[in-house]
């Protein structure tokens, strides 16, 4: 996989410089960070002309700095369910969009103890494209790819997790519920919200208060008021 864009790369450089194979540098990119954190891995940046450097992935703001690493590897379920209350898992119920998910993960990195759980199909996976958007939070945050949502979800309440879901109306408002811990989250499509074979296995439905316009906010926004909270109580 590529890895582009400053932050991306610095924080892959930080946090699992092993995983990178390969450092190329644009032939005037000088960011002293970056050259010290790849002589510390040991790593030896090739430097490509501009022109060249611009094809690594064409049309996109490269910063100077790309790395080809290992391919993503994905959490196990049972490894993330084990740690119980120290972690809460956000389950996305087909979330297509990348900006979203790389946006997401990167929220559920920030506030932290976070992890998440995507669908094998019909979904989007983790890809270069995520990675940009998610600025190294991949780093930080397990992420779990399952076959079957609502039976990972399901596995979660045999562990003790209860499993609240967003929902845009009729939900009881987040900001005035206590949530039960530990606590799997469900977070629903950009369009369609969570489905109804995995809403009906929820234990309570939340619902984030929007007094303002009458507009939606998207899932990626709904996670960060999502993980705020629960971050509060936990």
């Amino acid at each position: 996989m590529l890895l582009y864009g400053k932050n991306s790369v610095l924080e892959r450089l930080k946090a699992a410089p092993r995983s990178v194979r390969q450092l190329y540098l644009r032939e005037d990119f000088s960011e002293p960070l970056a050259l010290a954190l790849a002589k510390k891995a040991g790593l030896a940046a090739k430097r490509v002309p501009a022109h060249k450097f611009a094809k690594f992935r064409p049309g996109e703001n490269l910063q100077g700095i790309v790395a080809e690493v290992d391919e993503f590897v994905y959490a196990d379920l049972e490894d993330v369910l084990e740690k119980g209350k120290a972690i809460t898992p956000l389950f996305l119920d087909r979330v297509f969009d990348p900006q979203n998910l790389g946006a997401i993960m990167r929220v559920a990195a920030c506030f932290g103890a976070f992890s998440l759980v995507i669908p094998e199909h019909k979904a989007c996976q983790v890809t270069e494209t995520v990675l940009k958007v998610a600025c190294g939070a991949e780093n930080y945050v397990p992420v779990v790819s399952t076959a079957n949502l609502t039976n990972a979800l399901l596995k979660a309440k045999e562990r003790g997790f209860w499993a609240a879901g967003t929902v845009v109306d009729a939900g009881q408002n987040i900001a005035k519920t206590e949530l039960p811990f530990p606590l799997a989250l469900v977070l629903g499509s950009e369009g369609e919200g969570v489905r109804y074979g995995v809403d009906k296995h929820l234990d309570l439905r939340l619902t984030i208060p929007t007094p303002g316009a009458g507009l939606s906010l998207n899932v990626a926004m709904a996670a960060a008021v999502c993980c705020y909270e629960v971050v509060r109580q936990r």
